[in-house]
């Protein structure tokens, strides 16, 4: 028997399968309600997006491809920047995923409120969000085998639900509709985009792991790369034409309005029953993915505490190997989050986290794709090699720094009194390892 049997390795397309499943997650389920507030005229949105983001992803999958330590982005961010930057890119993404977890816990009840009408006010909406957070974060403490199976089979609830109704939802597509719907608040064009592109953006957080699997993949100096491109790709066309299709169905007015605009637009297309079961699919994929971002976060933590950057309380495990001490952090996190952010709508609620999250979320991005030139360097790559790599980097970057803009004067004035908080809090960081000059008598 060969010695490889057991190594067999992952092809281009099972590989670009895996991407484009990891990044179709809960983060779409809010969003044709949230873009119908901008307008049909956000598909053009998403076109900007999808570029940007396959822009990301291709730098990622090349940083991944020439840093071999761990540590992901906060590595590649130190390559560039040094250890401070390590630091405040593993601080922001920490913070980043403590506000999406409370915005697809926001999602999660928006599609609960069809099945429980009273959860109307903000009191009944900041209880139910803080059940959610508990229920996933207790059905966490099992440890990361349950998480992971929980996870891997709860996310078809809605990629399911999504890819179908941008295969058959064109039979129940009104052009008039989706024209009636196209620009509502007759803003120029540059503006209307622009208010679409931290929302479509949002769909794409998480993109930073694709380029992850490279030890497990054939070839990957040229599949990782390709996989990332086509998978974000596949994942771009199904956000577009969902997205697209459900703006043709449902009246902008109504869909605007709704908290569960997938099971509203399945009702129209069959029957309640039918909207009833897609809905239900829809919160039972955001509870998956919640306990799925929640255990991530945990062990980004865990992570840092181990190499000295977060307090020692984040690396203490139980028998089961679960970061319990750290979690409930994470959780009193959380909760607190909630309280800021209390809306009187979900949907205003849900804006408000995801501006958040997607600007905190660049901040890693832009200081870890920016140490790309400097891995180029040293793993002495060709000049074709080099140029293509920068220039690529360089126009994810531009991407990002847009997609900040996009977010708004409130989310960025947030964004970036909670990133400032991170430069105290290594402050102390930097003077426990700094070893005190011994003074001449």
């Amino acid at each position: 028997m060969s010695s490889d049997t057991g190594t067999k390795k992952m092809g281009l397309v099972g590989l670009t399968v895996l991407v484009a499943v990891n990044m179709m997650g809960s983060g779409i389920i809010m969003l044709p309600a949230s873009l119908a507030q901008v307008g049909a005229i956000s598909m053009l949105s998403w076109i900007v997006t999808a570029l940007g983001a396959m822009c990301i992803a291709y730098t990622f999958a090349k940083c991944g491809a020439f840093c071999k330590r761990s540590g992901g982005m906060s590595a590649y961010a130190e390559e560039a920047h040094g250890k401070s930057s390590f630091f405040i890119s593993s601080y922001t993404y920490y913070v980043c995923l403590v506000i999406s977890c409370v915005a697809i816990a926001v999602s999660a009840l928006g599609y609960i409120k069809p099945f429980m009408p009273w959860l109307d006010t903000p009191i009944h909406t900041f209880f139910g969000v803080v059940a959610i957070l508990i229920f996933t974060m207790v059905a966490n403490f099992g440890g990361a085998k349950i998480t992971g199976q929980i996870s891997a089979f709860t996310v078809w609830g809605i990629i399911i639900p999504v890819a179908g109704l941008s295969i058959i939802g064109w039979w129940w597509f009104d052009p008039q509709t989706f024209m009636n719907a196209w620009n509502p608040h007759h803003d120029t064009t540059m503006h209307s985009v622009s208010s679409g592109i931290a929302l479509t953006l949002w769909a794409f957080l998480g993109i930073e792991s694709a380029g992850a699997n490279s030890d497990a993949v054939e070839n990957p100096e040229r599949n990782v790369p390709l996989a990332v491109l086509f998978g974000t790709g596949f994942a771009a066309i199904i956000y577009i034409a969902s997205t697209g299709v459900i703006q043709g169905i449902i009246p902008n007015s109504e869909l605007s309005a709704s908290t569960a605009p997938f099971g509203l637009v399945f009702s129209h297309m069959f029957n309640p029953t039918v909207g009833n079961i897609v809905t239900l699919a829809a919160v039972i994929a955001c509870i998956g993915s919640l306990l799925g971002w929640q255990f991530t976060n945990a062990q980004v933590s865990k992570a840092a505490a181990d190499e000295g950057l977060f307090p020692k309380i984040f690396a203490k495990t139980n028998k089961a190997g679960v970061p319990i001490a750290g979690m409930l952090i994470m959780l009193a996190a959380e909760i607190l989050l909630a309280v800021m952010t209390i809306s009187p709508n979900l949907i205003s609620q849900f804006n408000a986290l995801l501006n958040l999250a997607v600007f905190i979320n660049m901040v890693p991005y832009i200081l870890s794709m920016t140490g790309l030139e400097v891995l180029l360097r040293k793993n002495m790559v060709s000049k074709k090699q080099y140029r293509l790599g920068a220039t690529v980097g360089t126009l994810a970057v531009l991407y990002s720094i847009y997609g900040v803009y996009a977010c708004g004067a409130t989310a960025v004035f947030g964004g970036t009194i909670l990133t400032l908080l991170g430069y105290i809090f290594y402050g102390f960081i930097a003077a426990r390892d700094t070893k005190p000059e011994v003074k001449a008598n």
